[in-house]
C-alpha cells in the first residue's frame, strides 16, 4: 500500500481580522493593518507551500499551530481541497483558553482515515492555561487500526531560561496522557484475581498506535523532551515488551510479599521514539531561526515528529521511518530567494508574513513524515 504523508506547521499567528472577545489579539485587527487583505494573502501563501509538500500530492494528515479557530481551521482545508483537486480534507478542531487564542487543529483525509471518538483539547494550568494539546482519535481505514494523533504547542522561550519549567510541566502531562494510550488503567488491572487473563489486553495497548506532532519550542535534546516526554532517538527502550507482572496477593505468606510488580506496571512510563533528530547533524539545519538569550541567531529543530513503539516497529498495522521525516524548505520561503539551491543550510531562513506587502509565509518551516504500511 502507498504510504500515507504527514506533515506538521506552525502557521504563525493565523488570526482573522476580528478583535476577539477574550483574546489578546489587538496585534491582529483592521487597526493594526491586519486587514481581509492580509488575511487572504496569508492563506493564499500559506495554501501554496502546503499543496506543494509531497511533490503537489500535498499531505493526507496536516497538524497546525497558531490558528485562532474553527473556521479559519476549515478555510484552509477548503483552499487546500481547492488547490489540490481534492474533496477529501476535513477538519478536527477543538477551541482552547489559549489566552492569545491561538489553538492547534487537524486537517485530515476521510478518504484514509475516520474518527474514532471524540477530539479533545487538554490544558496545563499554571497561572493561566497553557497553550493546548490537541488529542484526536482516528482509524486508519486500510488496517482498520487505531492512530491517536496529538497536536500540540508548548510554552514560548520568551522568558528566558525560567520558560524550561513551563515546557518541562507540558511535557509531563503530555507522557501521562501517552501513558494512559498504552496501559490499561489501574481499576481494571486490580480488578481481577489473576493477572494471566489481562497479558494479551496488556500487550495490546503496549503496541498501540500514537503520533505527536508539534512546536516543542525546545530542540529533541532538550529536558522537556528528552527526560520528560521520553522521547529519544535510542530503540533500546521502545524495543521492551511489557511482562506479565507477578501477583504478590497470590502469595500465602504476608512476609515474603515485596513490591508488588503490579505496582511497576502501573507506574511504568513509556518511552517514545523522536523522528527528529537526524537535522541535528547537519550543521545549520533547522526548522525555526531562532534567537536564544545570550546567544548569537542560529537556528533550531523545535518543530517535531515522535512516535510510539506501535509505529516505531510496525506493531499495529502501521510504521513511520525516521528516513522519512524532512524539514521542508521550499525555494521560495526563503529569507533570501536568490540563494543558490544548494546555499548552506545556516543561510535557508524561513520568512514570515509581512502584513504590509504580503510577502512572506510563516517563520516556521514545516516538517514532513511518511505513514507506511509494514509488509504482511
Amino acid at each position: 500500500m502507498t504510504p500515507l504523508k504527514i506533515a506538521f506547521w506552525n502557521l504563525q499567528n493565523l488570526f482573522d481580522s476580528a478583535a476577539s472577545d477574550i483574546a489578546a489579539d489587538l496585534e491582529f485587527t483592521p487597526a493594526s493593518g491586519w486587514t481581509d487583505a492580509a488575511v487572504d494573502a496569508k492563506f493564499d501563501r500559506l495554501i501554496e507551500i502546503i499543496a506543494g509538500l509531497f511533490d503537489g500530492d500535498g499531505p493526507d494528515l496536516l497538524g497546525v499551530c497558531e490558528i485562532e479557530n474553527e473556521a479559519l481551521l476549515q478555510r484552509l482545508a477548503d483552499g487546500l481541497n481547492a488547490a489540490l483537486n481534492r474533496d477529501d480534507l476535513i477538519i478536527a478542531s477543538h477551541e482552547s483558553a489559549d489566552i492569545r487564542g491561538i489553538d492547534c487543529g487537524l486537517i485530515y483525509s476521510r478518504a484514509h482515515f475516520a474518527l474514532n471518538g471524540t477530539a479533545k483539547g487538554h490544558l496545563v494550568h499554571h497561572r493561566y492555561p497553557t497553550r493546548d494539546i490537541f488529542e484526536i482519535p482516528l482509524t486508519i481505514t486500510a488496517t482498520g487500526s487505531d492512530l491517536v494523533v496529538y497536536v500540540t504547542h508548548w510554552p514560548s522561550r520568551r522568558g528566558g531560561t525560567e520558560s524550561e519549567a513551563f515546557r518541562i510541566s507540558v511535557a509531563s502531562h503530555l507522557g501521562r496522557l501517552v501513558d494512559q494510550q498504552l496501559k490499561l488503567d489501574r481499576d481494571t488491572v486490580l480488578a481481577e484475581e489473576n493477572l494471566v487473563p489481562l497479558h494479551d489486553a496488556m500487550k495490546q495497548r503496549w503496541n498501540r498506535n500514537v503520533l505527536i506532532m508539534g512546536d516543542l519550542n525546545d530542540d529533541p535534546f532538550n529536558r522537556s523532551v528528552l527526560s520528560e516526554l521520553r522521547a529519544s532517538n535510542s530503540m533500546d527502550g521502545v524495543e521492551e515488551d511489557i511482562k506479565l507482572p507477578a501477583d504478590d496477593r497470590l502469595n500465602s505468606d504476608p512476609t515474603k510479599r515485596k513490591k508488588s510488580d503490579i505496582a511497576r506496571y502501573l507506574g511504568q512510563e513509556a518511552d517514545l521514539y523522536n523522528l527528529s533528530w537526524p537535522p541535528l547533524g547537519v550543521s545549520g539545519e533547522g526548522s525555526i531561526y531562532f534567537s536564544p538569550s545570550g546567544h548569537k541567531r542560529s537556528k533550531q529543530v523545535f518543530d517535531q515528529i515522535i512516535i510510539s513503539r506501535g509505529l516505531a516497529l510496525g506493531l499495529d498495522g502501521a510504521i513511520m521511518h525516521e528516513a522519512d521525516f524532512a524539514i521542508a524548505t521550499p525555494q521560495q520561503m526563503w529569507t533570501n530567494s536568490r540563494l543558490p539551491p544548494d546555499a548552506p543550510r545556516h543561510m535557508v531562513r524561513p520568512k514570515a508574513f509581512d502584513r504590509e506587502n504580503f510577502r512572506g509565509y510563516s517563520d516556521h518551516f514545516p516538517v514532513t513524515a511518511l505513514l507506511a504500511f509494514p509488509s504482511a
